[in-house]
């Protein structure tokens, strides 16, 4: 039986929340962001108006500014927005047990068996479209395919109560003609290189040989053109499935340039402390340490190091920190932000085996004191106890990632 996917997306979620809750905002040019002066400045999302005047979702509060000096920004309220998302949710939810969600405004719906009971996919998207319209006062646009990636690329091409479908018939012709850029998972960069080989569009992407894509691209070369050849079979997955944890992570916009490495040593301390917390908290552990960096003039570097045994440990996850921070890093331009994330995450094993070049007996301290450290942070608040490091710039110490960690979107993997 063919497949029937839906994928729905909650059109400028943010900004659309809002104008369902304070509907004068819809005459305004108005835009979720940051706070310019902590130096989170970037616009979340933008309603119509603000679209009209150029605004982009991702820029700087600044640069949207020059394109429309009236624009009202309203800073986000992330509980909201997850609760008005998990409702338009539980609608789905009516026509499929499989609703897998991409972030927080996104998600595929699995209606295959669905169709005997509710009609064709159109009219069960048709149907989906009106009941979060009613009901929850929001519009989302809806792809329809017999894929996850073609729903996807569905739901992008027609915003505001968009439906569109995508069938094995009539893909060659809506999508093959769009630029390279348009096809699910080919971002800036692999879009560049392959704009040097002359493949400007999905169709002569999906016209190459794949050996050929494998050899010049890898694994993710090979991967586009199974997607531009609507040959993705990835399942949807049931909505209750908790997923698998890959990584974990936090990262901050500075409320200053770090123009030092004993600057930047300050908040690697509280974003180490933050991640080792998160992994104890869930029972994990994990042996590849990674720091991302980002310069004032917004490039970046990313590098990681895997080390011989898994750890949940602030202190060990610190030490690599400061040597990959050291080896990759001299500070002749000042840092913007910051990052940390430890991946090839596993499960807390009962029993620990012994090495014979580490001191035990230090390692279990270690791991004693900073459970305390979190007891004490859960009870008492996170500033009732802190490295003194920490003290030394108050400034650059005084935020707490894991109470103000937000969802980001997830992986297609």
């Amino acid at each position: 039986m063919e497949r029937v996917i839906l994928h729905s997306d909650i059109n400028h979620c943010y900004a659309q929340i809002e104008e369902m809750k304070f509907p004068q905002l819809r005459e305004v040019c108005m835009a979720v962001g940051g706070s310019e002066r902590s130096r989170h400045g970037i616009i979340l999302a933008k309603n119509d108006k603000a679209k009209e005047c150029g605004v982009k979702t991702g820029e700087s509060l600044r640069e949207a500014f020059v394109k429309c000096p009236q624009l009202r920004i309203i800073p986000p309220n992330y509980e909201e927005y997850v609760y008005y998302s998990e409702k338009v949710k539980e609608i789905y939810q009516a026509y499929s047990d499989k609703v897998e969600s991409f972030g927080l405004d996104e998600a595929w719906i699995d209606v295959s068996e669905s169709t005997k009971l509710f009609g064709s996919g159109y009219e069960i998207a048709t149907e989906i479209q009106k009941r979060v319209k009613d009901e929850l006062g929001l519009s989302v646009s809806i792809g329809i395919s017999y894929n996850k990636v073609f729903a996807k690329m569905g739901s992008d091409m027609k915003k505001n109560m968009g439906l569109v479908e995508i069938t094995r018939t009539n893909f060659r012709d809506m999508l093959w003609p769009l630029p390279i850029e348009h096809l699910f998972y080919v971002g800036k960069a692999t879009a560049k290189k392959l704009r040097q080989y002359s493949i400007v569009t999905i169709g002569e992407l999906a016209q190459l040989p794949r050996v050929w894509l494998k050899e010049h691209f890898g694994k993710m070369g090979e991967l586009v053109w199974w997607f531009a050849n609507g040959q993705d079979i990835s399942e949807v997955a049931f909505h209750n499935q908790k997923e698998e944890v890959k990584s974990i992570g936090n990262g901050i916009t500075t409320p200053r340039d770090l123009c030092t490495f004993e600057e930047a040593k300050i908040v690697f301390y509280v974003l180490a402390e933050s991640v080792a917390s998160r992994l104890r908290e869930q029972g994990l552990q994990g042996n590849v340490i990674s720091i991302s960096l980002r310069n004032k003039y917004l490039e970046s570097i990313t590098r990681q190091c895997k080390i011989d045994k898994a750890t949940n440990l602030a202190s060990e996850i610190m030490e690599h920190i400061l040597l990959l921070l050291k080896e990759n890093y001299d500070f002749h331009i000042p840092l913007r932000s910051v990052a940390v994330s430890i991946s090839g995450i596993q499960y807390i094993e009962c029993y620990r085996q012994l090495n014979l070049f580490v001191d035990e007996k230090n390692y279990q301290k270690q791991q004693r004191l900073e459970q305390v450290v979190d007891d004490i942070r859960k009870k008492y608040g996170f500033k009732k106890i802190q490295r003194c490091c920490m003290l030394i710039d108050q400034g650059l110490s005084d935020f707490q990632p894991q109470r103000d960690h937000v969802i980001h979107p997830e992986s297609f993997f």
